[in-house]
């Protein structure tokens, strides 16, 4: 009878993360993207409940030293909630040709921690949805490193230009807000 019990409640256990693994996000992150340089995609509504900033990023653009303060950010948020995700484009012509030379200048040249994805297009048509999404609520990036805020809840969305650093107290002022919002 204990081990009826046990392999009850196991299962019971396994269903309510599989549930809790798969659960439906009801919006734009509701999205399977593939991981830099990496076979591993990842769903986006694991981040349910949390604030993401999304960039759109650059290997060869002279903001791409943002990728330090990026990481910066990183680490001074990320136990309290923020989600930092990077989005390499070629959309500006200045994106390696080769994704492992990107991985490179993330990964060894910058030492971001946060989540890369394969390159994507940013703009136009043929936009990845999470930029069709960003576009819509506010408009398309003029230029790599924009920056995108995105409410716990997804319905507010702050844009901050390439000139608008990582660290700065704009930035910072409002990711705390997001990261403090009740919604």
């Amino acid at each position: 009878m204990f081990k009826l019990f046990l392999a009850s409640l196991f299962l019971l256990a396994t269903s309510l993360a599989y549930a809790s693994d798969n659960q439906e996000c009801g919006d734009f992150t509701d999205i399977e993207i593939r991981k830099l340089r990496s076979e591993q995609s990842i769903n986006l509504c694991q981040f349910k409940d949390s604030p993401l900033l999304i960039v759109n990023t650059a290997s060869n653009c002279g903001f791409t030293p943002q990728f330090k303060e990026l990481e910066q950010l990183h680490q001074k948020y990320k136990d309290q909630g923020l989600v930092i995700l990077g989005f390499p484009s070629d959309d500006f012509f200045q994106e390696e040709n080769k994704e492992q030379d990107t991985a490179k200048v993330c990964f060894i040249n910058y030492g971001v921690t946060f989540t890369m994805f394969a390159p994507v297009s940013v703009r136009g048509s043929d936009a990845h949805p999470v930029f069709q999404f960003l576009n819509k609520k506010t408009s398309s990036p003029y230029w790599n490193f924009y920056k995108y805020l995105v409410s716990k809840d997804r319905q507010q969305v702050q844009r901050f230009n390439s000139r608008t650093k990582p660290m700065s107290s704009e930035l910072t002022k409002a990711i705390e807000q997001a990261l403090n919002d009740k919604n």
